[in-house]
């Protein structure tokens, strides 16, 4: 299987003004197939899990490419249902029912998103090898109908801990504490947090970290309840890394800040600003790490339609524009992001490598020896 990382060179897509999450609902089982005439005439369905396009978050960025590609936007999709279309399985039974009715229905390109899809997607792409499916987060799957998109999610986890610390620092926290909350363990997750509390340990070699796995996408409730736990204890910032569950914690983020206390929640995937608005101007979400999934679906549907299309793992890191920070927060001063600017530029330079590992990060200076992620 070959592999590649995106560089500058490859195709990146401006995403300046993408549109508000509110609207669409997920489209059922049983949908018509595709007639698509637009961007080619390709034409591609979205599998999600249980969250669905709504999670504001990992799922919504997905759809956010697919929308670029055909030129629609959020509020107004005329080519859903016939170019493109969504399907959200509620259980994870319903994933290979899924693949294999939209490879029934033909459609140009099958994307699935999240390592959870792995497995089914494996069997049925075998099945069916002129069939060409995509799936974000996984590199594992080695078939040549199957294009795998994996980002650097460490590097750019890496530069919202060292802006949430940066931030500390600035108001004067000594010795401040900041937690991880993940969905469900993995490989995958494991880059989120390990890039978290580097970035942290690089301005407070000596902080203390906290995490807490929901072990689901759609939990809300345990992550609010986490949240609030770890805030009544002193906690200064907690990043979620699990897609609709981490809403939990940033609700109990806003809960707080409306009473005036000094915490912050931290956005994953998608730029949470909005969501963790409390008043007109204020948000308690600090920043959030952006993971350009949209890129990837329109790296997917580029390939379908220029027909270079093959099985391959493409990695999108911060030199590729594929993960990232949001500094929509006026929280995250100039000085702030001058300074985090500065780590993205020594990182993209390999003059700062991240570990993506637990195992790897385990062996750097002042590391914690026992959270709880997993390398597999």
């Amino acid at each position: 299987m070959l592999r590649r990382m995106v560089c500058g060179t490859a195709l990146i897509v401006t995403l300046a003004g993408a549109p508000a999450f509110a609207g669409a609902k997920p489209q059922q089982s049983g949908s018509p197939g595709p007639t698509g005439s637009q961007a080619g005439g390709i034409t591609v369905r979205l599998l999600t899990d249980a969250t669905g396009i709504d999670d504001k978050s990992f799922n919504a960025a997905a759809w956010r490419g697919i929308l670029q590609f055909y030129g629609d936007t959020w509020t107004n999709t005329p080519q859903r249902g016939k170019a493109y279309d969504v399907v959200t399985a509620q259980t994870q039974d319903m994933y290979i029912p899924n693949l294999r009715q939209a490879t029934d229905e033909q459609y140009d390109l099958i994307v699935a998103t999240g390592f959870t899809f792995a497995d089914a997607l494996t069997e049925v792409a075998k099945g069916n090898p002129n069939q060409k499916y995509m799936i974000v987060d996984v590199d594992w799957i080695n078939l040549p109908n199957v294009l795998e998109a994996v980002f650097a999610e460490h590097e750019g986890s890496y530069l919202v801990g060292v802006a949430a610390a940066l931030k500390a620092q600035a108001d004067g926290i000594e010795n401040p504490k900041f937690g991880f909350i993940g969905g469900v363990p993995g490989s995958t997750i494991t880059k989120f947090e390990v890039g978290f509390v580097q970035g942290i340990l690089s301005v407070f070699p000596r902080a203390q970290i906290l995490d807490y796995y929901v072990n689901s996408w759609g939990e809300p409730g345990l992550a609010k309840t986490q949240a609030k736990n770890w805030y009544d204890s002193g906690v200064y910032a907690i990043y979620s890394a699990a897609g609709g569950s981490g809403n939990g914690t940033i609700a109990q983020a806003k809960e707080y800040r409306i009473q005036g206390k000094n915490v912050w929640a931290i956005g994953v995937d998608s730029d949470q600003h909005e969501e963790g608005l409390y008043t007109a101007t204020e948000s308690a979400v600090l920043t959030s790490m952006i993971k350009r999934v949209e890129t990837s679906l329109l790296y997917g549907l580029t390939m379908v339609k220029n027909n270079t299309f093959k099985g391959e793992v493409i990695t999108f890191d911060v030199k590729a524009d594929g993960v990232g920070y949001s500094t929509t927060n006026p929280a995250i001063t100039r000085d702030i992001q001058s300074r985090v600017e500065a780590v993205k530029q020594q990182i993209m330079a390999g003059q700062i490598k991240v570990a993506g590992t637990n195992a790897a990060a385990k062996t750097l200076p002042g590391f914690p020896q026992d959270l709880k992620a997993l390398d597999n």
